[in-house]
């Protein structure tokens, strides 16, 4: 975890503002993002077999995260509107763990980043398999949301490290 550094959404006076990015260089921003929801062994077979009765989970999750993330700016206080160039989200079933794995990316050539476009776009999906597949379970789990990795800007590049 970073730390020791200044937190830049708030003002001289502590309180919250959006960061200024107007005097900054237009550069090539990409973001990758996972995260995961863990299932029962059932609902996973029935996503897997297309027994769900509000349809096609992994489709409409899939939709869902795209718009999700072109919807940041809505739903995250500070987060400036991006022209997001591209947004791929994909998910897949994990037999072994038991849950539907998504990863986002996201993709812009802008003055700031796009690491919340793709959490936002993890969440989303992650949100609407919960939804989708709720009638048959309610104890899944959504977790692991995370920042992968990171490139463009000031601070260059990111790549999370393997614990």
């Amino acid at each position: 975890m970073e730390t020791g550094k200044d937190f830049t959404h708030f003002n001289e006076q502590g309180r919250a503002r959006m960061v200024n990015v107007g005097e900054k260089d237009v550069t090539r921003r990409n973001a990758v993002a996972t995260g995961k929801v863990l299932v029962s062994r059932d609902t996973l077979e029935l996503i897997k077999s297309g027994g769900m009765k509000k349809g096609d989970v992994l489709t409409v999750a899939q939709v869902a995260g795209i718009m999700g993330a072109k919807k940041t700016p809505e739903v995250i206080a500070m987060c400036h509107p991006v022209q997001i160039d591209g947004t791929d989200l994909s998910l897949e079933l994990d037999e072994e763990e038991c849950a539907v794995k998504i990863t986002a990316r996201v993709s812009c050539s802008g003055k700031t980043g796009v690491e919340m476009e793709a959490l936002t776009a993890v969440s989303i999906a992650a949100l609407n398999v919960y939804d989708m597949c709720k009638a048959v379970q309610k104890d899944m789990v959504i977790s692991q949301i995370r920042l992968e990795e990171k490139t463009g800007g000031v601070h260059g590049e990111y790549r999370r490290r393997v614990i």
